[in-house]
């Protein structure tokens, strides 16, 4: 009797019922992260369209330390009636699951509200508890991506498990004969290593398992090879495949594009990234269709958005794993991974621009699951592992990519000003005829976004001079979530017309998922008006999410705005190689923009340019541009157009 009576006082004291609520799953095995489970319950008495079942991994955490919750009305009508059920993918986060099922109360009653400021629902009332969901191996190689290294030849994969198991990447140049090894070593990292909240939170942290990382080395050129990752112990991930870089003087081939995050199957703290799963899904179709192209993807800077909530980087790696495993990702740095109150470089002019972004993680999680090029480092300050992958450069066919932080000191004098002018003034344009340099913040953009405007006027000052004196050809950036082109643009100004002065051109590629958006910059006499003049120099603007493609061989790079709507281009720009400046659009269309599919007509458009190389000849280039033009002279295959499966 006396442990009846303790057991309706544990059941009232938690607001939860004591009849015959359920609440199953099945199945309680998974064989891989992904699969989906279904979720039923029954003898729900009066159920409310506020009543929601909430997501928790480990399952011992506490009632308010969900990663996620689905209200019961999201599952069909029959949520009505006192039963019904719904189905739910889970990623393996090297721990179990577990589900449970609360009476909801009017949002106006809430105490708790997300990072948006929309009411959390209430776990005053649970009514139910589901048993666990195990996967067959929490050991199972999750995570699994691809990047370069500083050496030609080489292929680094990277991947995570629970424990720090003696893993290994089994490889060769057939799929069913894959005879080399290459034993890849560990490390993690801790809670208190975070340098704030969330991220040091019971909240916000799960434990990260275990890092992999392996290199693959003397690698044939523009070969296709065969991998599998995992362990004996751990098992052994599904067979992926790349083809390694191009030799040097090859064409290349690159997808490109900044604040992707990411998309979950339930609601959470934050608000998440829907479109990054049409993106994501666009760039699949790109490698399919690149065959056995070597191309790589670029993401620079707001990587997955978790800002301290530990578990969106599982489900950013979980979305990016069918690019990334095959072709290699790289990243550069942004607000979202690293700013916090007390990061080591935080100049009186920026004390409003460096805030807290990065929901206390301090670049923690981006130093250690991706692993760049270079050797560029910088101390927290704290406890937690020094910043990594801050500044580096790689060649990659005839292009070099030149990749810095906007979040650490970039200002003459400092080590990473250094590393620019050093890398820039040594690149060999008779090699690598193009240069490209990708940051995070931008330099130009008309978005209506004066936070920035500090940054903004120290890289006009410091690094546009450097920019121009090295002939950079693009600069590509991110941050804002739209895409812009400018003119060869110098000072805001654009390049003149007869040949006389040189300056880059600079597209921003924020547009790849993240969806806050402000508007574009206002009459400034009138700022009230919702009239948005284009500046002379911004040549072409969107605020359609999607990515750009990059493709250059020695005589002419291409760089291809593809927008998630329709899969085609809106917009692009092509360069010829050693020219001694590109003439913008508005001026002689060297430039040309192409605008949104809707008209079957092509016109054809020819512009002769003569340009010094080396001092020695000047060569006519012949830059030919049509309407929606199939791209044959670069064997790019027009997209099947077919539903989205997110």
């Amino acid at each position: 009797m006396g442990i009846a009576l303790a057991i309706l006082l544990t059941a009232a004291a938690i607001g939860g019922r004591v009849d015959s609520v359920t609440l199953d799953v099945s199945p309680k095995v998974l064989d891989r992260s992904g699969e989906i489970i279904t979720v039923e319950w029954s003898d729900l008495e009066s159920p409310s369209p506020l009543d929601w079942i909430g997501i928790y991994t480990p399952p011992d955490s506490l009632d308010g330390n969900f990663i996620g919750y689905l209200l019961l009305s999201s599952s069909s009508a029959a949520w009505r009636e006192d039963k019904g059920s719904l189905q739910l993918p889970l990623v393996n986060m090297r721990a179990a699951y577990q589900l449970r099922l609360f009476r909801g109360i009017p949002p106006s009653k809430s105490s708790r509200f997300d990072e948006d400021g929309n009411p959390l629902p209430s776990t005053d009332s649970r009514l139910a508890v589901s048993d666990d969901v195990q996967f067959a191996s929490f050991n199972e190689p999750t995570q699994i991506h691809l990047s370069l290294t500083s050496n030609f030849g080489e292929v680094r994969v990277m991947f995570v498990t629970r424990d720090a198991l003696e893993c290994f990447i089994l490889y060769g140049t057939e799929q069913d004969s894959l005879d080399l090894t290459v034993a890849t070593k560990s490390i993690t990292y801790q809670q208190g290593d975070m340098c704030d909240e969330p991220a040091n939170t019971t909240l916000g942290w799960r434990n990260p398992g275990y890092i992999h990382d392996g290199v693959l080395g003397k690698l044939k050129p523009s070969k296709r090879y065969f991998y599998q990752v995992g362990s004996k112990e751990g098992g052994w991930s599904k067979t992926y495949s790349f083809v390694s870089s191009p030799e040097e003087g090859d064409e290349t081939n690159a997808l490109l594009f900044g604040d992707l995050g990411t998309t979950v199957p339930y609601k959470t703290f934050l608000w998440t990234q829907a479109q990054s799963a049409s993106t994501l899904k666009w760039l699949e179709r790109e490698l399919d269709e690149l065959e056995d192209k070597p191309t790589f993807i670029s993401h620079i800077g707001d990587i997955s958005y978790a800002r301290g909530y530990a578990w969106l980087w599982d489900e950013f790696f979980h979305r990016i794993q069918p690019v990334a495993a095959r072709a290699p990702y790289t990243v550069c740095i942004g607000n979202h991974e690293y700013d916090w109150p007390l990061q080591p470089w935080k100049p009186d002019w920026a004390l409003r621009v460096y805030g807290t972004d990065g929901g206390g993680e301090c670049g923690v999680p981006y130093s250690l699951k991706f692993q760049m090029p270079g050797n560029s480092t910088l101390l927290t300050g704290t406890k937690a592992p020094a910043t990594k992958n801050l500044y580096f450069s790689l060649d990659f066919g005839v292009v070099h990519f030149l990749y810095f932080s906007t979040e650490t000191d970039f200002l003459p004098g400092s080590r990473q000003y250094e590393f620019i002018v050093r890398d820039l003034e040594a690149v060999d344009r008779s090699k690598v005829p193009f240069v490209v340099v990708l940051g995070h913040r931008p330099m130009y953009t008309s978005n209506h976004e004066v936070r920035d405007g500090p940054v903004r006027s120290r890289m006009l000052e410091h690094l546009e001079p450097v920019l121009v004196k090295n002939r950079v050809d693009v600069v590509l950036w991110g941050h804002v979530h739209k895409y812009e082109r400018t003119c060869a643009v110098k000072n805001f100004s654009c390049a003149a017309a007869d040949g006389s002065s040189f300056a880059p051109v600079h597209v921003v590629i924020g547009m790849g998922g993240q969806d806050w958006q402000p508007q574009w910059e206002p009459r400034s006499d009138h700022p009230e008006y919702p009239i948005f003049p284009q500046p002379e120099w911004s040549v072409f603007r969107s605020e359609e999410f999607g990515y750009v493609r990059l493709h250059a061989t020695k005589e002419l790079l291409r760089l291809s705005y593809v927008g998630n709507g329709d899969g085609e281009v809106h917009d692009y720009v092509e360069i010829p190689a050693s020219s001694s400046m590109l003439l913008s659009s508005s001026q002689q269309n060297a430039v040309r923009s192409i605008d949104r599919a809707g008209s079957g007509a092509n016109y054809f458009f020819t512009a002769s340019l003569w340009f010094a190389v080396g001092g020695f000849f000047a060569a006519a280039i012949l830059l030919s541009v049509w309407k929606k033009r199939s791209d044959s002279k670069v064997e790019w295959k027009r997209l099947e157009m077919r539903p989205l499966e997110v």
